[in-house]
């Protein structure tokens, strides 16, 4: 069997689905990076720029001494840098280094090949704040939902 990126696999009876699975990253990635937290870290950090450590935590379903451990090791080691914003370490890549950059462009190219439900569940989150007065779009099924009740 051969791996090519990311790849998605059912969930299994019961499970929530809200989580990457054990299957969902390819080993090659993992076995690249250390494992599968330190790998989609990276790809979470390549998709929006930047992140901290509790967020990239709950959108991986990861525990967040798991995730704090590999940024501080990718820290560490000159691929990450960080900076305090308040009271958050945002972590982003070290562009600096020349090999962080060709990191970054195996990175990018692994996630165009990634499923579009992963994309759009892992690596397209919203970024910004809604607008305080901006209406909320509410589908029309939804309408009828409310007017029958």
């Amino acid at each position: 069997m051969e791996w090519k990126g990311i790849v998605l696999v059912p969930a299994a009876a019961g499970d929530s689905g809200g989580d990457l699975g054990a299957g969902d990253i390819s080993p090659i990635l993992a076995a690249l990076f250390g494992n599968r937290t330190a790998a989609c870290v990276l790809l979470f950090l390549q998709s929006y720029g930047e992140g901290h450590a509790m967020r990239i935590a709950e959108t991986f379903g990861f525990g967040l001494n798991m995730t704090q451990r590999q940024l501080k090791r990718l820290e560490g080691e000159g691929v990450l840098l960080s900076r305090r914003v308040g009271n958050v370490r945002l972590f982003s890549f070290n562009q600096r280094n020349a090999t962080v950059r060709h990191l970054q462009r195996m990175l990018e190219a692994e996630l165009q090949l990634l499923p579009e439900v992963i994309q759009e569940r892992f690596f397209q989150q919203r970024q910004r704040p809604r607008l305080s007065d901006k209406p909320l779009l509410v589908p029309d099924s939804l309408y009828c939902a409310i007017e029958q009740n």
